[in-house]
């Protein structure tokens, strides 16, 4: 059971981890371009960029799409050109969906039986987890160790008299601009000259340097420390190092690092020639400091010595001072900025479905249950479906699939939604009877008609989860689908009017499918369809069950708003057997709770076979077209499920 329970965690965890990490890449490359173009420009600047992309990696832009989120309205249209642009850019930012970050241990649970003994899928992920483990724990052991070299070095460290070196501190500290004095300690180490500590920084000074020092190479030094002071940076070098100990694995965190030092190093290093400090004293302080002292092993103690010293050395005698930014480069600065924290945000108001209103479910809450649920086999022969929903929280299904079920609970338009099931989930029928308790109840009647819808699909989610132990995902693939538009002469569709959208407990909703608005409601036989105050999106829904089409989902594109009447008649197909592919939520006869269909007793009333083919009924009778395409199309994979549990 551990095992079946790592695998879950992993499927959910691993996409997220894989996305945050291509996300947080890109956006370092995205830094390494805009410093390589900032090349002439101060250190300074180009550190604070380097510091943004190690940020990144502790902050995922999915915190800002959930922001975003929040922030996004129900819209009351739909726009199939919106919602296959959020696909694009959800496709570009979360390249690792669900099923490539951990397909092999998904199809290893699918496939193997419910007794099995776990095999090495199952043991994949907590393999992984224990090595970044490892790798995390010695990293942070080799630090510990580094931690403990320095605080022995500064337990023997005393506190400087007055004299020479603490009379240079505080005249460089007025310079600078810092008004808290700094405490200097002498150390016996060989410490090279560093601050030590983020909230109050301490300066050690290692005994015996300053005989080799005149003022004017002591005064260098001790400008270049108070600057580290100054920018705070043990601070973001303490962060950065929490960044390395959590992506250990990821080579370019450790650049990163690398980066951020020699930034660090030579902006300071720019800051005290501006001081006035001549370069060449300034340059051979440094010098006379490596040979008496050694480097800091930690990069949150910030010493003199950091970085390639040579090339710093260079800098220092023959560079020419760094430029300022320009008014245009700040602009891009400023966009750039704007721009990766707009973008997540914008993509979040943007993400949601337009059109379908949702009842917010807390990230990690239990789904809404069934206080009751009985679940009996149906062993009849005939192909009849009863389905009941009522406001009383009641939920009746006669003769129902497994797989119906599953699109009743997914709101799944089309059977091919549904990808990895086994066999017998559209073979085994079963007589459901659930109901919800009254509190639950009294909450939904005070729902909107969607929401209502909503938290009904979710009951059918836990029973699911519940009974039959089903472990899905949703998946989005590039597929066939077919677009409705209007046709060359316009629709033929007539406006219905309807009362304003009402509670759940004046208009019970029909069976989930519907899409869910009032007075919404289509009436179905094999070859037969009559409309009743639809839109064309559940239009759309309800051709995408026609066999005709092969199970391919139709996306409306036709851009008409409101709702219509309209009736279609058309030679019907049976390969699929049934009632054109077997019934569904969609099959309903509108607000009333109730759906119904006999396959057999309803092949006998279809149409003659001169009549005209689905499209072009559609197209002479309703004024409608279906055009082929290829387009984003959701699909749940079945990761396990089996027959449901007794009573």
């Amino acid at each position: 059971m551990i095992p079946n329970d790592i695998s879950g965690i992993w499927a959910t965890v691993a996409p997220a981890v894989a996305n945050h990490l291509w996300q947080s890449t890109l956006f370092a490359f995205v830094v390494a371009a805009l410093t390589l173009a900032l090349r002439k420009n101060q250190a300074r600047v180009r550190y604070w960029l380097w510091l943004a992309a190690s940020l990144k990696f502790l902050i995922p832009f999915s915190l800002l799409v959930v922001i975003g989120g929040t922030l996004a309205r129900p819209s009351a249209s739909s726009s199939a050109q919106a919602g296959f642009a959020s696909m694009v850019v959800q496709e570009v930012g979360q390249p690792f969906g669900k099923a490539s970050a951990a397909a092999s241990v998904s199809a290893a649970t699918a496939s193997a039986p419910a007794h099995a003994a776990p095999g090495l899928a199952h043991l994949i992920p907590f393999l992984l987890v224990a090595a970044w483990f490892c790798g995390f724990a010695l990293t942070l052991l080799v630090w510990f160790a580094r931690w403990r070299r320095i605080a022995r070095t500064c337990q023997t460290a005393a506190q400087a008299p007055e004299g020479r070196e603490t009379d240079i501190l505080r005249r460089v500290e007025r310079q600078i601009g810092i008004r808290k004095p700094i405490n200097m300690q002498i150390s016996a180490g060989l410490l090279e000259p560093g601050i030590l500590g983020i909230f109050k920084p301490v300066l050690i000074w290692p005994e015996g340097l300053s005989t080799s020092l005149d003022d004017a190479q002591i005064e260098a030094i001790l400008a270049h420390e108070l600057w580290h002071v100054r920018r705070r940076d043990n601070l973001a070098a303490f962060i950065h190092m929490a960044v390395e100990a959590i992506f250990w694995f990821h080579p370019f965190v450790w650049w990163l690092g690398a980066r951020l030092v020699e930034e660090r190093e030579r902006a300071c290093d720019e800051a005290v020639v501006a001081l006035g400090q001549a370069p060449r004293a300034y340059a051979e302080s440094i010098l006379k400091a490596c040979e008496f002292c050694v480097a800091s092993p930690l990069a949150c103690v910030s010493g003199v010595t950091g970085a390639d010293l040579k090339k710093r050395v260079i800098r220092i005698v023959t560079g020419r001072p760094a430029l300022k930014l320009s008014a245009r480069r700040k602009a891009v600065l400023v966009l750039a900025a704007f721009f990766a924290v707009a973008a997540p945000i914008g993509f979040g108001l943007a993400k949601g479905k337009p059109g379908q209103a949702t009842t917010a479910q807390t990230p990690g809450a239990p789904l809404p249950s069934f206080e009751v649920a009985s679940i009996k086999p149906n062993r009849s022969a005939g192909d009849k479906m009863n389905l009941l929903m009522s406001p009383s929280g009641r939920f009746s299904a006669n003769a129902m699939s497994t797989k119906t079920l599953i699109e009743i609970a997914y709101h799944l338009p089309s059977d091919d939604q549904i990808v990895g099931a086994p066999s017998w989930v559209n073979t085994e029928k079963f007589d459901i009877e659930a109901k919800a308790d009254d509190a639950f109840v009294q909450k939904m009647r005070k729902m909107s008609f969607d929401e209502a819808g909503q938290q009904m699909r979710l009951m059918v989610q836990s029973l699911l989860a519940d009974r039959f132990n089903l472990k899905a995902r949703r998946e989005t693939q590039e597929r066939p689908v077919y677009v409705l538009v209007v046709a060359k002469n316009g629709p033929k569709l007539t406006p219905t009017k309807l009362p304003p959208p009402g509670q759940m407990g004046d208009h019970p909703p029909g069976p989930p499918g519907h899409g869910g608005s009032v007075g919404e409601g289509v009436r179905m036989r094999p070859g037969q369809l009559t409309c009743m105050g639809v839109a064309t999106s559940f239009l759309a829904e309800v051709l995408s069950r026609q066999p005709e089409l092969a199970g391919r989902i139709v996306i409306d594109e036709t851009g008409l708003k409101g709702r219509y009447d309209g009736s279609l008649t058309w030679t019907p197909e049976f390969q699929r057997g049934g009632m054109a592919g077997g019934p569904g939520p969609a099959e309903g006869p509108g607000p009333g709770g109730a759906a119904s269909g006999d396959g057999q007793a309803a092949a006998g009333m279809a149409p003659d076979s001169s009549g005209p083919s689905l499209f072009t009924a559609l197209q002479e009778q309703l004024g409608l077209r279906l055009k082929p395409a290829k387009g984003p199309v959701e699909v749940l994979v079945i990761d396990h499920i089996e027959p449901p549990s007794a009573n």
